[in-house]
């Protein structure tokens, strides 16, 4: 059985893809979330065999979300899905370990035929992109707000050993800090960041190219 989890704000979406994978022996939807911050906690919780990630979302998009799974140790067998072609987040994608990119109007039997090759580990062919994509135009612009926070080099050191899956704990051994100050840099990270936990400023970190 294939454990699978999707990821896509639309919600029709969501729906039309658990019934299209569910309609076969073989695969079973284990998680769904509707943004970056609940794909990385479905990922956690449920631990699939294989991620079906949107490219483009609200705030943070599906390329923030590899890399911070990836970071916390935890990426499964990953495949994008996008509503139009761009070569650019192709290749983004790719470097950060993602197996696939499916456009979203593909015949089930295409999907199908991804996700057990990714559960295999087996890299999925790209579609073939157009020339408007292979120049990498046409990608919806970064959303606003996206301004970089002014960090301390303490405190970049903290957010890189968090980032990388390091307890407080784990990171009070490794810079010879005691576990409170750690609290304390934590605790202004997140008030930089915007961000109420750990994962969602490892995520907003990943956004803004801070790790």
């Amino acid at each position: 059985m294939i454990r699978v989890c999707l990821v896509d704000d639309q919600t029709l979406m969501r729906e039309g893809l658990r019934r299209l994978l569910e309609s076969v022996r073989d695969v079973r939807v284990v998680g769904e979330a509707s943004d970056a911050e609940g794909a990385v906690r479905a990922v956690l919780d449920h631990r699939p065999d294989v991620l079906l990630l949107d490219v483009w979302m609200p705030r943070q998009g599906g390329l923030e979300v590899v890399g911070a799974l990836r970071a916390l140790g935890c990426l499964p067998a990953t495949l994008l899905l996008s509503s139009f072609e761009d070569a650019e987040v192709l290749a983004r994608g790719k470097r950060l370990g993602v197996l696939g990119y499916l456009l979203k109007d593909v015949t089930l039997d295409v999907l199908l035929g991804a996700v057990r090759a990714a559960a295999q580990g087996q890299a999925v062919a790209r579609p073939l992109l157009s020339e408007q994509a292979r120049a990498g135009l046409g990608a919806p612009p970064r959303p606003a707000g996206s301004a970089r926070p002014a960090l301390t080099p303490r405190e970049r050191e903290v957010l890189g050993l968090v980032a990388s899956g390091q307890s407080t704990r784990d990171v009070s051994r490794s810079l010879g800090l005691s576990e409170g100050t750690v609290k304390n840099h934590l605790s202004n990270l997140m008030g930089k960041l915007e961000a109420r936990d750990r994962t969602q400023a490892v995520l907003r970190a990943f956004e803004l190219g801070l790790v």
